[in-house]
């Protein structure tokens, strides 16, 4: 059962930035083809306003992580082709077939089960999903394996893709093409985000990005190329103004020193904020930083407006938690995570508000 919205606090989802993401990414890509990783509800913005805009824009591949993902996509994407990246899953190849699905295939065991169109996952490096070098040799030398499967697609995942300079990525690469070509010709998938950014060649044939679709920065360091598409605003419900010394928050771990005025906003961790902010974050104001101080409770949080005129910092004034001024990727830095987390981790409570539909 959907969860309803149920909070003043709204995320804004510019469709326009992803449709340029988007097309930014296709520019980077080409002549390979462009397709989108919308797993895990588009990274936690809402696959079907994703998708919809996406296959406007004219993404034709999706790529999800499970077969009831897949179910779900069909209803908003009924032209795509759809990929599955846990593969074909004991008890999900009915699901699979419904949705007219293909599973990416990582061991011996699930090409066994599957019988139609389906992608290989060749274990290039990066230890996880995927078939072995022994596992290709296997199929290379009993053929049999494969009868009852067409494979349209052979790809493999980078480790370290988000540092350009990083020798794995060349070693992952020569080891992809010399096992790849132990099995039948078909059309290949390498570059996530940040190698379609940096080296269209490993891209293969068809490019995979995710992160950088939603406004991430795809590489570890640096500038990032990309648009902000999430914007993360909660309310100011409450002016305090502090009179006398006090502490601020469970645990009372920060103490405030007058004169001061701080700002109790309407979000807090089960909206997706992270608790690991308080005494650590920054949020802004009217394109202004504001410190977050004291612990991050479930529901609110409060930030230092004694540098900002009462006048702006209002009961009612939005405060941007994420966005243009206070980045994802900073976000996730201060919480000691990545930005993956933090776009995953929004609560579907959020009142949510697409723009550019």
């Amino acid at each position: 059962m959907a969860v309803e919205p149920t909070r003043s606090a709204t995320l804004v989802v510019d469709l326009d930035a992803l449709a340029r993401n988007f097309a930014k990414l296709c520019r980077a890509a080409a002549p390979a083809q462009c397709a989108a990783v919308v797993k895990a509800d588009a990274y936690g913005l809402g696959v079907e306003r994703i998708a919809k805009r996406l296959l406007q824009e004219g993404c034709r591949r999706l790529f999800v992580a499970t077969a009831g993902e897949a179910r779900e996509l069909r209803a908003y994407a009924p032209a795509a082709e759809i990929y599955v990246l846990e593969g074909a899953r004991d008890g999900q190849t009915d699901t699979l077939v419904a949705a007219r699905a293909l599973p990416v295939l990582s061991s011996l065991e699930q090409i066994r089960r599957w019988s139609g169109r389906a992608v290989l996952q060749i274990d290039t490096g990066m230890g996880r999903l995927g078939l072995s070098a022994a596992e290709v040799e296997e199929l290379a030398a009993r053929p049999e394996l494969l009868e009852r499967v067409s494979v349209e697609l052979m790809l493999t995942h980078f480790a370290c893709a988000d540092e350009p300079e990083h020798p794995m990525n060349p070693d992952q690469q020569r080891t992809f093409e010399r096992l790849r070509r132990l099995l039948p010709d078909a059309a290949t998938s390498i570059g996530n985000s940040a190698a379609t950014l940096f080296d269209a060649g490993r891209g293969g044939d068809i490019a995979r990005p995710g992160i950088a679709l939603y406004g991430g920065n795809p590489f570890a360091s640096g500038e990032n190329p990309m648009e902000t598409v999430a914007t993360l605003t909660a309310p100011i419900v409450q002016i305090r103004a502090v009179e006398h010394t006090q502490t601020v928050g469970y645990g009372a771990t920060y103490v405030a020193q007058p004169p001061a005025r701080l700002a109790i906003v309407g979000a807090g961790y089960a909206d997706g904020y992270p608790r690991a902010l308080g005494n650590r974050g920054s949020a802004a104001l009217a394109g202004r930083r504001v410190p977050v101080v004291g612990r991050v409770s479930m529901d609110l949080l409060c930030v230092d407006v004694s540098a900002v005129p009462p006048e702006v910092a209002r009961v009612g004034a939005p405060v941007e938690l994420i966005g243009p001024t206070v980045t994802v990727d900073e976000v996730a830095a201060f919480a000691g995570t990545i930005s993956y987390e933090i776009l995953t981790g929004l609560n579907p409570r959020l009142h949510r508000d697409y723009r550019g539909a």
